[in-house]
């Protein structure tokens, strides 16, 4: 392989890594008196089966049982002279894996030098290579001697490598050394990384903080390989939190923030990367995908109506009058009449819209549209209706969008929407034609009464859609977060609905912005807290969600369930009081079902 394959590998899409090797050895009752690495001479077929089950998972590296197959670490077990064979074996038995699949990398696995080990580092890095691994990764650096030691192994190899290191949440090394060192470096080095990587640490939360850290300080390509961590205190029970479904929300997070390439480390199964890989890969290529370029005829192109024409909704944003929005999810089966009732309760109390969610969470509900048809129709308030691109290519969308208009459902909030997991549906698949910012130039032209295909809708028709999209202030790389709303507002975005935000400073900085670079109304996401439970479950598992420690504590220390209900509406009534003079609206979502929680928030 080129040294500049891996690198071209990594820019083309995300790449796929394998999880631990070890936790599945020793599920297989090898136990810790064994040296794990002469099983790839011992027990090949078992070594194998494993490197199989994440061929199937969907990685495309598989990184070889090597870890401390050096001699010095080797010598413990009285085997240094199998040095070279073990090494070899493990690049075979890989091999044998990926047989058939062309695309699919070996990483030759060497682990954090022994003291005094530095030769037997080098020889491994060259048994590997000779072996005819395709690149070698040093795996756990975790000070400057490690680090060093891995750079003078490549020294004339002119092989491909990545050096990984074990970050704290502040992205040091355990010696106390700064990331920003450890890039000089690098980069000083005769032998440059094609790639840098995180792995193993103490979980996915804390690779997220080093991710962080380091990110915009690399010139770099870097690949996230978290452990699964150490286990959680939750009601004085331990509890190890790092499901794949957790994993993959980490894992998508890091794609987010510009990682490229994932996988995982100590205690990461194949199932873990079965489930990201489902859930990411179609993302990530959709993300890369745009709208095709169709040249339109300026005598079939309408102009689109102004905002005040469009709908109830878009008329109040058009003339600066403040919103209040509900969201209510559709309900899992097909009866509609509770949904409707609790509907009735909000155009009784003077609220503008309800929010309909597409299949949160990737979960399977009643049809957001023949929920909103039932609400306008039977409870006389006006829709804002969700449409994620997960479930539907380009026909299916634009379908969507006319039989919303033929029903006259003409507010739209356009999102990516949460990828599929394993679970429930483990043979559902994404199909993200296109993003969130493709969707919003899809329904631009349909409001100029031209689809996809650049064919005229018919003589003088076009659909009259209020376009909306969302907006995360809370996000990690707020760079990226606004080139991706300008984006959206250069489609045609005519509004945004922000994720639900705890801590008013960061919705204020994020207003200002949006104010001064964009000038399209924006509706602030506060939700009013249901229980101490509720909050501890949107700070660990929603995705683009930060609740501050004093809301947390203030949730923990409420009191009985009624107590901790109280001052959830009471927390977001302070937080809109803050911040109600710099927003044209505000959604919330009734908890549970709970219109009377949402309401609490205007009383």
């Amino acid at each position: 392989m080129k040294r500049s394959e891996l690198q071209k590998r990594l820019s083309e899409n995300i790449l796929i890594f394998d999880g631990g090797f070890g936790t599945e050895l020793y599920r297989r009752n090898f136990f810790v008196n064994t040296s794990y690495d002469d099983l790839c001479l011992n027990a090949p077929e078992v070594v194998t089966a494993i490197h199989q089950a994440y061929v199937d998972a969907g990685a495309e590296v598989l990184t070889t049982n090597t870890y401390n197959a050096n001699t010095a670490a080797l010598r413990q077990f009285g085997i240094a002279d199998r040095a070279e064979k073990i090494n070899h074996a493990a690049v075979a038995v890989a091999r044998k894996a990926a047989a058939g699949k062309t695309d699919i990398l070996i990483a030759g696995s060497i682990g954090p030098a022994p003291e005094n080990g530095d030769s037997a580092i080098a020889a491994q890095a060259g048994f590997l290579i000779n072996g005819g691994a395709d690149f070698i990764i040093f795996e756990s650096i975790q000070s400057l001697r490690e680090l060093r030691c891995a750079l003078d192994a490549m020294k004339g190899k002119d092989a491909p490598f990545v050096t990984s290191f074990t970050l704290d949440a502040d992205g040091r090394l355990a010696d106390g050394t700064a990331f920003a060192e450890i890039e000089e470096i690098l980069h000083a080095s005769d032998e440059l990384p094609d790639a840098v990587g995180l792995n193993c640490g103490t979980g996915p939360e804390t690779t997220l903080a080093a991710l962080e850290k380091i990110i915009g300080n690399t010139a770099f390509p870097v690949i996230v390989q978290p452990g699964s961590g150490v286990p959680k205190n939750v009601d004085n029970r331990f509890m190890q939190m790092t499901t794949p479904e957790y994993f993959t929300t980490y894992s998508m997070r890091y794609l987010n923030l510009g990682a490229k390439g994932l996988g995982g480390c100590c205690g990461i199964t194949p199932d873990h990367i079965s489930d990201m890989v489902r859930s990411l890969k179609p993302l990530a290529a959709g993300a890369k995908k745009s709208m095709p370029q169709i040249k339109l005829e300026k005598s079939v192109k309408l102009a689109p109506l102004p905002l005040k024409e469009k709908s109830s909704f878009g008329r109040k944003l058009a003339e600066g009058k403040f919103v209040k929005l509900i969201e209510m999810t559709p309900p899992k089966g097909f009866d509609l009449s509770a949904t409707v009732e609790k509907a009735k309760i909000c155009a009784a109390a003077g609220i503008d819209a309800i929010n309909i969610p597409d299949g949160p969470r990737a979960s399977c509900r009643i049809s957001q549209i023949i929920t909103a048809i039932e609400i306008q129709e039977k409870a006389g308030i006006e829709t804002i209706v969700h449409c994620c691109a997960r479930d539907r290519n380009l026909i299916s969308l634009q379908s969507m969008i006319l039989g919303c208009m033929a029903k006259n459902l003409r507010n739209i909030l356009f999102v990516t929407g949460d990828p599929p997991k394993l679970g429930d549906y483990p043979f559902s698949s994404g199909v993200f034609d296109v993003d969130s910012i493709g969707m919003v130039k899809l329904q631009n032209r349909l409001n100029c009464g031209v689809d996809v295909g650049g064919q005229s809708l018919g003589n003088n028709i076009q659909t009259a859609m209020v376009s909306g999209v969302g907006a995360d202030p809370n996000a990690i790389d707020m760079t990226r977060e606004y080139r991706r709303l300008e984006e959206k507002v250069a489609a045609g975005a005519e509004f945004i609905i922000t994720q639900p935000v705890f801590d008013p400073p960061t919705l204020l900085k994020f207003l200002r912005n949006v104010r001064q670079n964009f000038g399209i109304p924006v509706i602030a996401g506060v939700w009013p807290f249901a229980s101490y439970r509720n909050a501890l479950f949107m700070k660990n598992e929603v995705p683009g969600v930060i609740v501050p420690d004093w809301i947390m504590n203030a949730m923990e220390n409420a009191g009985d369930k009624d107590a901790q209900r109280a001052e959830g509406i009471r927390i977001a009534r302070q937080i809109l009081d803050e911040i109600r003079s710099e927003i044209n609206g505000v959604a919330t979502s009734a908890p549970f079902g709970n219109v009377t929680t949402a309401l609490s928030l205007f009383a």
